[in-house]
């Protein structure tokens, strides 16, 4: 797919993250292309790439290992996107002292699937659990804290709300403009119920999400990128939306920033949910921030990093 990393073939080479070699050139190249290496890292750390199976799709998964971590971060991504738009909330929780282990979701970034689509939530959950039997594998320090941008956010919380006590997460839950419902939701399920007989999909608008400006144009030269809506991506979430909306309370405490400025998301209406799921959830609402707060500008990300890192 690109002059110096091909992600089937890169995929096929890996074994599971605790029996993971030291990277071949076509993973450095991976790395150095999306700033994973992160060169201007002051933290000493050792990087692994891996792949699991979950729900019949092979998962490319990546840790990073500072020399003795204090804690692990869990980093769960959104939709459209994958482990290489991370590298500022990596870098910052090395900089914490925590170890971090993500992986791409099915059907985005390295992982095997069709591009975007996934056919029923729960296959989001597999992958978490298999994300959580990498981690155990490794022997990573504990608390486990979890993170998710978007949809990445929308898998924490339906497993914090489903889960229970058989949690095996013992820190927080951190949540970047969590997805509960997207914007405009109305109009989505008609344009759902309309089209989904007729087509598998619709051609994606890339949208300015972030206040970065370079970071549109990143978007759009990522080899990475998927170029359309599949609409049963959206069946999909048409059924999760009603599964969370009717879920039972947890008595667990999130960390939720929000950007006011979220056109991807309802945050209003996300907001009143989290508010009503969970106990008293602290939320920093950011009035000039978009929704990929994992890639806002830097001045945006020295508002919300440090409201996480006080509660680490």
């Amino acid at each position: 797919m690109t002059d110096t990393f091909h992600p089937e073939r890169l995929r096929a080479s890996l074994r599971s993250l605790s029996d993971a070699p030291p990277l071949c050139e076509q993973g450095r190249a991976y790395q150095r292309f999306y700033g994973l290496d992160l060169p201007d890292c002051q933290v000493p750390f050792e990087t692994r790439l891996g792949r699991f199976e979950a729900e019949g799709f092979e998962l490319v998964c990546q840790a990073w290992l500072p020399r003795q971590p204090r804690g692990t971060l869990v980093l769960l991504h959104g939709f459209y996107d994958h482990m290489g738009l991370f590298r500022h909330v990596i870098g910052w929780a090395l900089r914490c002292g925590l170890a971090v282990v993500a992986c791409d979701l099915p059907g985005h970034g390295l992982s095997s699937g069709p591009r975007a689509s996934i056919q029923d939530f729960a296959h989001y959950q597999s992958t978490l659990d298999g994300l959580f039997a990498q981690a155990a594998s490794m022997g990573l320090p504990r608390p486990w804290h979890l993170l998710g941008q978007s949809t990445g956010g929308a898998i924490i919380i339906d497993h914090a709300l489903h889960s229970g006590s058989a949690s095996p997460v013992d820190g927080h839950l951190m949540l970047l403009a969590p997805l509960v419902r997207p914007r405009a939701w109305g109009w989505s399920r008609l344009s759902y119920r309309v089209l989904s007989p007729f087509v598998d999909g619709v051609a994606r608008r890339f949208s300015e999400n972030s206040s970065d400006p370079a970071f549109l144009p990143f978007l759009q030269a990522d080899p990475l990128q998927p170029l359309r809506l599949p609409t049963a991506w959206v069946g999909a979430l048409v059924n999760w939306v009603n599964r969370i909306e009717a879920a039972p309370a947890s008595l667990r405490t999130p960390l939720i920033v929000q950007g006011e400025q979220d056109m991807t998301v309802d945050w209003r209406h996300n907001l009143r949910v989290l508010d009503a799921k969970f106990k008293q959830p602290q939320v920093l609402r950011l009035p000039l921030a978009r929704h990929h707060l994992a890639n806002e500008a830097e001045h945006i990300r020295e508002l919300y990093l440090p409201f996480l890192e006080k509660h680490l």
